[in-house]
Formats: structure tokens, sequence, C-alpha cells
């Protein structure tokens, strides 16, 4: 049976020593050596086979961090595996503790097409595999023609229209080959939480964010132009997620979605879950009060919503050890989980096409440190996001 690890790995700012990605925000020299060789130590734990990374400014500080735990993992080795010569140097224990180096990896970085100059950077993500890739990568970012999102009002009258023609931060697809299979991973990081405020012309910078003229409903219209966006860019993943799904491909999605796992933006992106019988519900084109679908329909509408829905990998985690939380942020006192991995009904043992499952949920967030506590801005060298892996064992193919 096949057996692959894949994770989500917000590394919060990475970019390379003495170099200004937001206003007055950079690294000395010690400091980035610093967080380099702690996210490294986070590589060699998670040992993943695939890595979604998000809040990447640099390749090369990338391949250099990957590099930093290839040399880590390998003294690792030299010290915890038992030598040729030792009969039980091939007990299954040892072969979780052997780290597997990266150095015939594939990586995929898609940069940010916003991406300035000094002060004014703006992170991509990247996806790293072991196992390869089947096919080019794809960025999903500028959309092209503008996408109009219309709305009505109560009255019936038109509302205007919400448009999106470029995302905030790209989305990278990718085509993983895994035993006898090939699956479509995508890694993406939404609109973040913070609010969207315009600047008007000639002034220096947006009223609203002059917190000593504290504007509160100033804030909420940003709060919500960041929803609004949020939930937009959610939408043109969904749609990419569905162009998959139709053609039968499993799919897996990473990323740092800056919601937890019952916010709108996620549910957006996995799909509606399906009312639990459509015979009780009034048709859509009813006549009458008794005009409801027929238990025929019920099934095809249920096998519809369930064909495209994606799953928690937390969720499932949750469900099957009994644990009541995840946590992967914390922030101004509230701690929430953000980060996620959905997958397709591909690997949920329940459906019968199903070609594998999860075996195991792993979540490395015993450093996480809330915003609001005085020691937050040490935690700049770490990262602000907790590490979270899916175990997946795929079946073996029907002879």
């Amino acid at each position: 049976m096949t057996e692959f690890t894949i994770a989500s790995f917000n590394v919060k700012n990475l970019i390379g020593a003495d170099k200004e990605y937001y206003k007055f925000q950079s690294y000395t020299p010690e400091e980035y050596a610093w967080k380099e060789d702690w996210l490294a130590d986070q590589l060699v734990t998670l040992n993943a086979d695939i890595i979604g990374f998000q809040e990447i400014f640099e390749e090369n500080a990338l391949r250099s961090t990957i590099a930093r735990a290839d040399r880590n993992g390998a003294e690792n080795n030299a010290e915890a595996l038992p030598g040729p010569d030792k009969r039980y140097r091939k007990r299954a224990i040892f072969q979780h503790l052997s780290y597997g180096a990266y150095t015939d990896a594939a990586l995929a970085f898609a940069p940010n097409i916003h991406d300035g100059e000094a002060g004014n950077r703006r992170p991509g993500v990247a996806i790293l595999s072991r196992l390869g890739f089947a096919e080019e990568p794809e960025i999903i970012q500028d959309l092209g023609a503008p996408f109009k999102i219309p709305f009505q009002t109560f009255g019936g009258d038109e509302g205007g229209f919400f448009t999106i023609q470029k995302l905030s931060r790209p989305i990278l697809k990718v085509r993983v080959p895994v035993g006898d299979e090939v699956v479509t991973v995508f890694n993406c990081h939404l609109k973040s939480k913070l609010g969207e405020f315009i600047r008007p012309d000639g002034a220096e910078f947006a009223h609203e964010s002059d917190l000593t003229n504290y504007d509160p409903v100033g804030r909420a219209l940003g709060a919500a132009r960041a929803a609004m966006r949020r939930m937009a860019e959610a939408w043109v993943l969904r749609g990419a997620i569905i162009g998959e799904l139709r053609r039968g491909r499993p799919v897996i999605v990473l990323g740092d979605l800056n919601d937890s796992e019952n916010a709108v933006s996620s549910e957006i992106i996995s799909g509606e879950v399906p009312f639990k019988n459509y015979a009780w519900m009034l048709r859509h084109d009813a006549e009458h009060r008794a005009d409801r679908y027929s238990d025929a329909e019920s099934a095809q509408i249920t096998e519809d919503i369930e064909s495209v829905r994606l799953h928690s990998a937390e969720r499932l985690f949750v469900k099957k050890s009994l644990r009541d939380m995840v946590y992967t942020s914390a922030f101004g006192g509230i701690y929430e989980s953000i980060d996620q991995i959905l997958m397709s009904r591909h690997f949920i043992p329940d459906w019968t096409g199903h070609i594998g499952e999860m075996s195991y949920f792993s979540v490395l967030n015993d450093h996480l440190t809330d915003g609001s506590h005085p020691e937050a801005p040490y935690n700049k060298l770490a990262s602000d996001h907790g590490q979270i892996m899916a175990t997946i064992q795929l079946r073996r193919a029907p002879k």
C-alpha cells in the first residue's frame, strides 16, 4: 500500500537578511539565520512528501531553508539510525525516524504579481514535492477579463457588482504522481482579515488607519471589503476545484484560508453539505404546498452535491480521535484554525470509489504566540502559524 504525507506551512514572511519586506520590517543577518534554522527544524520534524508553503517572498530563501533542513536531517540520521551492521536496522520505528532529503524534490514557486519595491513587497506561495510533478505547475492570480459578481436589492432592483480581476495572492496548482494515481494539489493563501482602507488622492494614508482618530464605521467597512475579497477568491478557487473534480481527478487543497473551518470562505471552497432528505423540501418550481422533490430526485441531488464536496482533514481527525479542537493561529486572544487540508471524497473510505484514506493528522502548534502578548514581536523569527500534515494511504489498484 502506497503511503504519502502532505503538509501546509505558513512560514511568516520568508525573505533574506537586510531586505525590507513591509514598511520598516526586515531581518538582521543574525535574525535571518535564526529564522532559517527554526524553519529547517520544522521541516525535518514534518518530513513530509508534499508541502505547501505560504508567505514566500523569495524562492532563493526557501531553497536555502530546504538545503539547511537536508543538512540537519542528515545529522539526525547519522545519530539516530543504526548502521548496516545492526540486525534491527529494518524495524519500522527506524523508518519513521529516518529523514528523507529533498535533494531530488521538485519545487514550484508562484510569485505575487503585486510584488513591489522594498517596504511594499507582496508574498507568493510554493509547493515542494519529493514525488515530482506530472505536469507543469499552473498559477492562478490574474483572471484576465474582470469577473463581475452581481447583487440585487430586496426590491428586485439591480444592486451593483463586486468585481474581481486579480487575486490578492496567487493560487498554485500542481499535479503530483502518487503510486498509480495523479493527485491535483492546490496551495492558496486567501485575503487576510486586515481591513482594506482606501487612501484618498493626495493623502498620506487612509483616515481609517489613524487609530488616534478611531473611525469604527470606516474600519467596519474595511473589514467588510476584506471579507468580500476573501470570499470572492474562495469562489475562484472553488471553480478551479470543480474543473478538476468534473474530470474525475482526486483533489487536495492546502493553505492559509484566513478563516476557520466553519467560516464562509471555507464553506465556499469545500462546497455545501447536502440536506438530510430533499424529499422533505419544497420544490424550486412548486405550484402547491405538497409539491416536493421525489425520493429519486433527492438521491440524485445528494449525489450531485457529495460528488464535488471537499472534506476537512482536521474535522476527520477530530471525529476519529475525539479531540476537541485544533489550533493553528492565535491573535488578539482568539485561537482558531485557519490553515486547512481539504480532500475530495476520493480519500473518504465511506465512498465506494475511494482510492485511499487519511490514517493520521499531525499538528505542530506548540510554538504559537498570541499577537497581543509582549513577546509577540520576537515571534516574527518563527511563525505565527502551526503546521499541519495528513498521512494518506492509497489502496492497491485492483488487478
